[in-house]
């Protein structure tokens, strides 16, 4: 049996979305219910899809099912598409499955020719209205289906206008548009290369087609792209009987909401056109009018208007966008869908909803996505901003930012410490720019990706940032940027919008987070849904505290490296780094420990009562050196500049290990675990700090946290056997000399691929499992992050060979089974080993759902993420559920 490419509007209902298209299944079900709409029948998304993957080629039979759908259709509706006599009008739109709004193409008027305009006229008594349907069919026909240029038909408009003396289109006489549309048949024409078709029937197959085409426009690609939406789903197509707003001061058309989609509240909110045609509307080519004030123009149709709102809200349970025509004063609905809303709307409307007992909680969760919650989070430009942006990178931490430029931390240090707004511009970031990052309002790079260092840092501090803007050049030493030729200096503001990745030249106006009892309503409910703990990964107690004040059930990673990074302590770290023997190294980190304890102290004291895992030191050495070159430079300009002898002494012995230590690939090098291993001195002396923090919190406090003390980077069972006894030893011992009583916790972190391989024997020596995806996606498929993200990595989302960014969202094929086998071995060695993720994916909505999946216990992320990751956790949890 052939496939069914073809349904009368009256065959479809609301569940057939998937077939009919959004528009499609939104219009059967108003016919279903009762609502006076116009006729028609749908071409469905399976005749996209197969267009799509063959070539441009229908499927074989799809033109005669168009013509016996068309033939029924003018049966039911007594017209024929061509007749001379009573001729039928058609809309063809398209329908995607999930509501894309503006981003395909339309036709209006598809049936009017010279053969049947005066028909139209004489059936209507109105000449004006029958050659301005011609005008505007031509003008939609040429543009969308046979590809002319808009802006000729535009100017030709325009210009007819300007002659006649008159401001809008309605002011032009009928003999102005018969002109007019011989006008645009030439435009047409003269573009084609020829006289065009004029056979409806056959404009109506192109016009279809043409539908089929624009699911694979530009904007529709971007759009889907920015959405998440499958291209796969393709769209349908509708063909419905015109119904005409631009008949007279009878008739109308418009636009509107059941409730405001910019902020949520219940009220009037929509416009409307008399005499138009519903693109006018959306097209601003009139400047419409209230909605209140059709009550005034149009009561009837005003009142049937309002009726139909509540009506078709209380259907679906949420808030309605409706496009209406009345045509001679009766209301035809157009379409129906679930509105745009804002993010601070959707929390409004979805809180409202559950108070108003229309829906519960459960599946006002639903109506909500993550991403919405992460708009809130962080101050955003102001949607009435119509600047343009002069570059745009990767959005890497969301917000948005407005300073002036500086091109080093040391100056964003000094500028930001005395209050002054400033944006930390720098090809990328390191760990030695952590002081100026701190201050800096934003961060803009020229280099690196979304978890890049500038990111993951930024994301931690709540600090937009855009990376890997790679059309700027940045002149450090002439302090200067230059974008397209357009030079910044320092000092010049700036503006960087973290969410969209656009640099803007010029100070925008910023609003607000919004955070406000809908959005603590929300996040509460998806408390009481998960199953999945969420945690936060902070490195001070200012972060901490954030994090628990946004939610966090404890921190997932505490990164140590970044206290090591401190002025006041850098040469302590230098001096333990220098030292030539065990005695000399104790006594460099004898300095270094109880500043390690004051911040873990300050950490403790944030979270007491609540888990916090501590990650021993992971970077390799040379990170708190200078670098290579920078440090061979200074060595020889001491040389050549008969330089103090014991100055040139000491530098020479740094650049001595700083050669030493220096490494071609540093990732895969003496980091972790394997540094801990050749100096173990530096895990005593961190597990000492943290076990001494915990108690002095406990004394100070009456509670302190739960300790969990994490070994980086292992790979080998011995590796992690051999910490683990460093650091019981100096837990044990700490804690008997303190004569009091600590329950602590040893695990590791999961990182390479051989150790989630072996993770059953590793688990015979660790308490928890943290998986680092960070390093098991670099190290699972081999690349560089910020390499790939600057370079190949990009071209293979945009050509479609992979669907996402594996460092935005997990590669669950690949990275995603090496958790998963992790999990699974370790579980089978210790059934009640706790897991958990602790890389940037545990802010990811999608990642998390997938996280659910493999039974992990916690995800941990970034503060300003912890509101998102409790959301997208329940959600997750009502998905596994059903």
């Amino acid at each position: 049996m052939a496939d069914k490419y073809i349904y009368d509007i009256a065959e479809g209902d609301a569940t057939m979305k998937s077939i009919l298209g959004g528009k499609g299944a939104g219009v059967a079900e108003m016919m279903r219910l009762g609502v006076p709409v116009p006729d028609g029948f749908t071409v469905t998304t399976a005749a996209c899809i197969h267009t799509m993957n063959n070539n441009g080629e229908w499927p074989s039979d799809l033109r005669a099912q168009v013509a016996e759908g068309l033939a029924r259709f003018e049966e039911r509706v007594g017209r024929k598409l061509g007749g001379k006599d009573k001729p039928l009008l058609v809309s063809v739109r398209s329908g995607a499955v999930v509501s894309m709004p503006g981003m395909m193409d339309t036709i209006l008027n598809l049936g009017i020719s010279d053969e049947t305009v005066e028909s139209i006229a004489s059936e209507f008594d109105n000449e004006w209205f029958a050659w301005d349907c011609y005008r505007r069919f031509i003008q939609m026909y040429g543009e969308v289906v046979e590809g002319v240029s808009g802006h000729l038909y535009e100017d030709a408009l325009r210009a007819k206008k300007a002659d006649r003396g008159v401001q809008a289109d309605t002011d032009l006489t009928a003999e102005d548009l018969k002109e007019l549309v011989a006008e645009f048949k030439q435009i047409s024409n003269d573009a084609l290369g020829g006289e065009w078709t004029t056979d409806p029937v056959e404009q109506l197959y192109r016009a279809i087609d043409a539908v089929f085409r624009s699911w694979g426009n530009p904007r529709a690609e971007v759009y889907r792209k920015a959405n998440n939406i499958s291209r796969d789903l393709g769209t349908a197509v509708n063909i419905m009987q015109m119904v005409f707003g631009n008949r007279g001061d009878t008739s109308a058309t418009g636009v509107c909401f059941t409730r405001n989609p910019s902020t949520g509240e219940k009220g009037l909110y929509g416009e409307f056109l008399v005499n138009a045609q519903g693109e006018d509307v959306v097209a601003g080519i009139r400047t419409p009018r209230h909605l209140s004030e059709m009550e005034q123009v149009l009561p009837q149709a005003y009142r049937e208007l309002l009726d139909t709102m509540a009506r078709l809200e209380a259907h679906y349970k949420d808030m309605q966008d409706l496009e209406f025509t009345i045509e001679d004063g009766k209301l035809y609905m157009l379409q129906t869908r679930n509105g745009k809303r804002t993010a601070a709307a959707a929390l409004k409307i979805a809180s409202d909803l559950v108070d108003e007992g229309v829906i519960d909680k459960r599946e006002a969760l639903r109506r909500i996505e993550p991403s919405q919650l992460d708009q809130l989070l962080h101050p955003a430009i102001d949607p009435a901003n119509t600047a343009k942006p002069i570059a745009k990178g990767l959005p890497a931490s969301p917000g948005a930012a407005v300073g002036e430029v500086v091109f080093d931390a040391d100056t964003a240090a000094e500028r930001g410490g005395k209050g002054e707004p400033v944006v930390l511009v720098r090809y990328e970031t390191t760990p030695d720019d952590i002081h100026g990052v701190l201050v800096a309002q934003g961060i803009l790079t020229a280099h690196g990706g979304m978890t890049s260092h500038a990111a993951v840092v930024a994301r931690g501090f709540g600090k937009p940032c855009v990376a890997g803007a790679t059309s700027i050049k940045i002149d450090v030493a002439g302090r200067k940027l230059s974008i397209d030729g357009q030079v910044y200096g320092e000092g010049d503001v700036i503006t960087l919008n973290g969410s969209t990745g656009e640099v803007f030249g010029e100070p925008l106006k910023l609003i607000p987070p919004r955070i406000n009892e809908d959005f603590l309503n929300v996040v509460t409910w998806a408390d009481e849904v998960r199953t999945m703990g969420v945690r936060a990964n902070a490195d001070n107690h200012d972060d901490a505290a954030k994090a628990r004040e946004l939610g966090a059930e404890g921190i997932g990673l505490c990164r140590t490296e970044h206290m090591f990074m401190a002025a006041d302590r850098l040469p302590a770290v230098r001096e333990m780094i220098l030292a030539e023997n065990a005695t000399q190294r104790a006594a460099a980190l004898e300095k270094i420990l109880p500043m390690q304890q004051a911040d873990f102290e300050g950490i403790f004291t944030a979270m007491k009562g609540l888990p916090v895992t501590v990650r021993l030191l992971d970077p390799p050495l040379h990170e708190f050196l200078p670098n290579l070159v920078d440090q061979s430079l200074k060595v020889q300009k001491l040389e050549l500049t008969d330089g103090d002898p014991a100055e040139l002494e000491k530098e020479r012995a740094l650049l001595a290990q700083v050669k030493k230590l220096h490494e071609l690939n540093p990732m895969l090098g003496t980091r972790g675990c394997r540094l801990a291993m050749l100096y173990p001195e530096i895990p005593e002396m961190q597990t000492r700090a943290i076990i001494r923090a915990a108690l002095a919190v406990w004394e100070r406090e009456d509670e302190t946290v739960s300790v969990e003390i994490m070994i980086p980077l292992v790979s080998l069972e011995s590796e992690i056997k051999k910490q683990r006894e460093i650091v019981d030893k100096a837990a044990q011992e700490e804690i008997a000399a303190a004569g009091q009583e600590l329950d602590y916790t040893v695990g590791t972190m999961i990182e390479l691929p051989r150790a989630s391989l072996i993770a059953d024997r590793i688990a015979q020596h660790a308490d928890f499992f943290s998986f680092g995806t960070n390093d098991l996606t670099q190290t699972g498929l081999g690349i560089s992050r910020d390499d790939a993200e600057n370079g190949f990595l990009t071209d293979y989302v945009v050509e479609g060979v992979l669907e996402r960014n594996p460092f935005e969202s997990i590669d669950v094929d690949g990275v995603g089974e090496l958790v998963r086998i992790g999990v699974e071995k370790g579980r089978n060695a210790k059934a009640d080993l706790k897991c958990g993720v602790c890389g940037e994916h545990g802010g990811d909505p999608d990642s998390i759902d997938f996280f659910q999946g493999v039974g992990l216990n916690y995800v941990s992320c970034s503060p300003f993420r912890v509101p998102i990751a409790r959301f997208a956790a329940a959600r997750a949890a009502m998905d596994q559920q059903d």
